[in-house]
């Protein structure tokens, strides 16, 4: 059976065609009013909320100072737009002719005038506050450039060519330069919207005999014409002053900044001379209604164009390929010169003090001695790779972890590696929306180990450990409700229990917030905010939420600096330090600018990256291009509380003085940063980075050796991964040898440009005091043969004796090694190199220190249990002596302290355990050989000569008396005789 659906087009059906009815009209209303208020309460829930946080972190001043110049400036150029448009767009109507003449053209036009008369009011309103919105809300992002401009300090320094203060161009052109933008936009727009109304209304034709333009038309486009072409004339004199801080590649630089000679020769007078040529092609323009002949403007406006042809581009090619090139030694000097000299002074490298270092292969105990401080303070732990052990062994529940990268800091005269044991939701077993928001809220304290030691087992000699925290940190709120790993919101107050910590068979350990900061959910109206921020409508209604609740959110001390100061550039590594019993966050802030004349731009993104930056993470930072940056503001984030300070650290930086007028208060004076702090303070790495990154080029100061381009370094690639990034600095305590005693420095390598030995060693004096950041270079001579990092491991890596116990390692535990930080150290009139080796169980993850890989200039290679026996062996006897760390006789009592060294039993020297290592690595190398031919035959016959050598080798260390080695009797088929940074 078969069904047949109605034909609905027959006689019988009728559409229903019409308005809807007036039922569905107030279904619609109401659907589109309802729409309306749901997206205004969106947009008024952001800005109660940001008000909320800032007034409770009390920053109130930053968001309504910031609110009030974005707003202002919204109003006040989107107001003068929409003005400016709608008042053309009138005149335009007003100008029309009173009779259009009778044309195809015009019978088409006058149904399209026909169709807008009833609503040609609206129309231009709606136009003009469109156009005025749109230009507000580009003004308003501007918030930055007019605070500046308002509040600019001068830098007390002028610039070589204009012998303006370093402020006008910092400050001031970038205004001037958005507000010329603004009126070409302005007269841009409105010529536009004048072309388009004169020619609706006839005042403009472009069929038909007669004038093509109108009396009114003519003299309304004319004058918008000469307001344009005045406007580039103001352009052209600005462009003058632009040249100082003109960014192009030149020399190695790719943001070399300033006046060159054809700048300064060539461009400087052509656009003084175009400035002439606007202004008298602008009073043409003016003149136009008068004569009412477009003639002679039009003749100007060519002449115009072609002089910028000719005197803008052409001369200076002329000047460029006829007079600087044949000479361009000569020509570029003095201006390479300025360039150098604004450089170095712009990102505070003028100072840097440079010697001539010529490292000898070999040294005695008196010269040892001096450095003796510096031998026993080499950080074994290398706080990029012992993280997993930190985790392992003290983050002690699953819902805590540490960081990938652990932070260097100095507790007394101890190096020490630390890292904060903050809370990871990803470790709890039941998620939900309680245990997220309202049970497991917080971290629990710091895990602190020597930087210089670690116990026999190759594991960190703990300072601070356990649940709770204790050792020598003494006592601190260890409550962790603000750290770099909390980017979940929390819903904290009195009566809601929160989890510190649990012990097995016991009461969950829980505790109730009361550090004051977030924000009061008491107000339904608030609730409704935050559950309309967070997508989250529980907020709204849950029981759970108790009377006088506050939800913290923003939690990273990074992000919270970020939005107290958004003036600052953020370092990317915030870092913990316990004084005064609190745990706080200490932030280093930078005060850039681009604006600085002659020197040359960095990408800020570029120069701070290296190796470590995905694990460290990115410096925030509003402006990527700068030539000008200080270590203005260390600020506090404290760990419980949430509370924010930033405290004034460069009193001379003027772009620092300009901000603290813009936001006044929020700055806390140098003095006034705490007495415990202080000592913690440190140089920070990424403005090392900047410094370092220009030096390769600006350490010759010398004009002519620049332009040669003789003696560029680079930092060099970091060998212990695969990556390809650079080496990052290194924290370490150390002496220079122009210095009376070791402090700790940030320090980094330089290598020749396209080679690999050792060009520069440089450091950065990082403790608070008169010498704080003061850099330092050591400069090898061309000929000295020092290794640079990559010589240095591949020279570690190519000793057969280092192949051969590193291969011994891996294949006999089942374990990959991984190297430490390759640390490079001027000692004893030379240069010493060392490298902690780890070995990472491929089940557990967890790295141990088991040797230690050292070098003294370019001779002995050692690679040995502890530092001590590798020094020895590189350093001869002058090593007597020269290390002294202690650690723990018991792993379980942190407190006392015996000889240390990272311990593996040590191979006798018996012919019978000598004889079977020799096989093993034959048949290891055999293994390797046939896996990489495809052979899996000959590759099984290899592991079971390999295991069977491998056994003979420990029957024979036992009969030899020695401890058996630590090996199993399964070989890795992926082992390698060089260890691979990953594993």
């Amino acid at each position: 059976m078969t069904f047949q659906m109605p034909d609905r087009s027959g006689p019988g059906f009728r559409a229903r065609v019409g308005p809807p009815s007036r039922r569905a009209k107030v279904l619609l209303l109401t659907v589109g009013v309802l729409a309306a208020l749901f997206l205004l309460f969106v947009m008024f829930a952001g800005l109660w909320t940001d008000w909320l946080w800032f007034d409770s972190v009390h920053y109130g001043s930053v968001f309504t100072s910031q609110l009030g110049a974005k707003a202002g400036l919204f109003a006040v150029f989107g107001l003068l737009m929409a003005l400016v448009v709608g008042f053309n767009l009138w005149l335009a109507h007003r100008l029309r002719p009173p009779l259009a003449a009778m044309s195809v053209e015009q019978q088409s036009l006058d149904r399209y005038r026909t169709g807008i008369a009833p609503f040609r009011k609206w129309l231009m309103v709606g136009l003009s506050l469109l156009v005025g919105l749109a230009a507000g809300a580009a003004a308003g992002a501007q918030w930055r450039t007019w605070m500046l401009w308002v509040n600019g300090t001068p830098f007390g320094v002028k610039d070589s060519q204009f012998h303006q203060d370093v402020s006008y161009y910092a400050f001031d052109l970038p205004w001037y330069q958005f507000v010329l933008g603004f009126a070409f936009s302005a007269v841009i727009v409105s010529l536009l919207a004048a072309t388009a109304v004169h020619y609706l209304y006839g005042g403009l034709r472009l069929q038909g005999p007669g004038r093509r333009a109108s009396a009114g038309a003519q003299g309304h486009l004319a004058v918008l014409l000469g307001v344009f072409v005045l406007l580039k004339a103001v352009a052209y004199w600005l462009d003058r002053y632009a040249l100082a801080v003109k960014s192009e590649s030149y020399k190695n630089v790719d943001g070399w900044t300033g006046l060159r000679y054809v700048d300064a020769n060539a461009f400087l007078p052509a656009k003084t001379i175009l400035f002439f040529v606007a202004i008298i092609c602008a009073l043409l323009f003016f003149l136009t209604p008068i004569r009412r002949t477009w003639a002679p403007a039009l003749i100007g406006f060519g002449l115009m164009a072609l002089s910028a042809l000719l005197v803008g581009g052409l001369y200076p090619a002329l000047v460029q390929q006829f007079q600087v090139k044949p000479n361009e030694q000569a020509k570029e000097t003095a201006y390479i010169q300025k360039n150098i000299d604004a450089t170095r002074q712009a990102y505070g490298i003028a100072d840097a003090a440079e010697q001539q270092y010529t490292p000898t292969d070999s040294t005695d105990a008196d010269k040892l001695k001096q450095d003796a401080q510096t031998v026993s303070d080499i950080r074994l732990l290398d706080p990029n790779v012992v993280s997993p052990t930190f985790q392992q062994n003290q983050a002690l529940r699953n819902y805590y972890a540490f960081p990938k990268t652990l932070d260097v800091d100095r507790y007394g005269d101890q190096d020490t590696v630390l890292g904060v044991r903050e809370l990871d939701l990803t470790g709890v077993q039941q998620r939900n929306f309680i245990n997220d928001h309202f049970k497991y809220t917080h971290g629990y304290g710091v895990v602190a180990a020597k930087g210089n030691q670690v116990d026999a087992n190759g594991n960190p000699v703990y300072t601070e450990h356990a649940l709770p925290a204790e050792g020598d940190l003494g006592a601190y709120e260890q409550r962790v409700y603000y750290g770099e790993k909390t980017t979940m919101y929390s819903v904290v107050g009195p009566g809601m229990d929160e989890i510190d910590y649990t012990r097995d068979g016991q009461p969950d350990q829980t505790s109730q917030y009361s550090g004051g900061s977030g924000v009061s959910l008491n107000n339904p109206l608030t609730r409704a905010a935050y559950a309309v921020k967070f997508a989250e409508p529980q907020l709204l209604y849950s029981g759970a939420i108790k009377d006088d609740a506050k939800i913290l959110y923003d939690r990273t001390p990074k992000e919270r600096v970020e939005k107290v100061a958004p003036w600052l550039s953020i370092d990317a590594d915030p870092y913990p330090v316990v004084e005064n019993g609190r745990l706080v966050w200490v932030l280093d802030g930078y005060t850039t600018s681009d604006g600085y004349p002659f020197s040359s731009k960095t990408t800020f993104g570029d120069a701070t990256k290296d190796s470590l930056t995905d694990q460290r993470g990115r410096t925030l930072t509003a402006v990527n291009q700068v030539n000008y940056i200080r270590n203005s503001v260390k600020a506090t984030v404290d760990a419980y509380t949430g509370e924010v300070t930033l405290y004034q650290w460069d009193e001379a930086d003027p772009v620092l003085k300009t901000w603290m007028k813009a936001f006044p208060g929020t700055v806390k004076p140098k003095a006034d940063v705490p007495a415990t702090l202080l000592p913690h303070l440190r140089y920070p790495q990424d403005l090392f980075k900047v410094q370092r990154d220009l030096l390769g080029q600006y350490h010759m100061t010398d004009a002519t050796a620049f332009f040669n381009g003789t003696d560029i370094w680079e930092v060099p690639e970091d060998p212990t991964v695969n990556t390809h990034e650079v080496q990052p600095p290194y924290y370490l305590t150390l002496r220079m040898p122009d210095a009376k005693a070791a402090s700790f420095s940030l320090t980094t390598s330089f290598v020749p440009s396209g080679r690999k030995n050792l060009a520069a060693f440089m450091t950065a004096d990082a403790d608070p005091g008169p010498g704080y950041g003061k850099l330092r270079i050591l400069r090898m001579p061309s000929g000295s043969g020092a290794l640079g990092p990559a010589l240095t491991q591949a020279k570690f890596n190519s000793d057969s004796e280092v192949a051969r116990q590193l291969t011994l390692l891996r294949s006999g535990t089942d374990s990959d090694v991984v190297y430490g930080n390759l640390l490079t150290l001027p000692v004893g009139g030379g240069i010493l190199n060392v490298e902690p080796v780890y070995l990472v169980a491929r089940g557990a993850k967890v790295p141990v220190l088991k040797k230690v890989l050292a070098v003294y200039g370019d001779h002995n290679v050692a690679l040995e249990d502890t530092l001590d026996q590798a020094l020895a062996k590189v350093l001869g006897g002058a090593a007597d002596g020269a290390t002294t760390p202690t650690a723990p006789a018991d792993p379980q009592n942190p407190g006392t302290g015996t000889p240390t060294t990272p311990t593996t039993p040590t191979t006798p020297d018996s012919p019978e355990v000598q004889k079977a290592l020799t096989e093993a690595q034959k048949a290891f190398d055999d293994g390797q050989a046939a896996m990489k031919n495809g052979d899996w035959a000959a590759y099984g016959k290899a592991q079971e000569a390999l295991k069977k050598a491998i056994g003979d080798a420990m029957a024979a260390e036992q009969k030899a008396g020695g401890a058996p080695p630590a090996v199993s009797s399964t070989a890795s088929p992926a082992a390698s005789p060089t260890a691979s940074p990953t594993g």
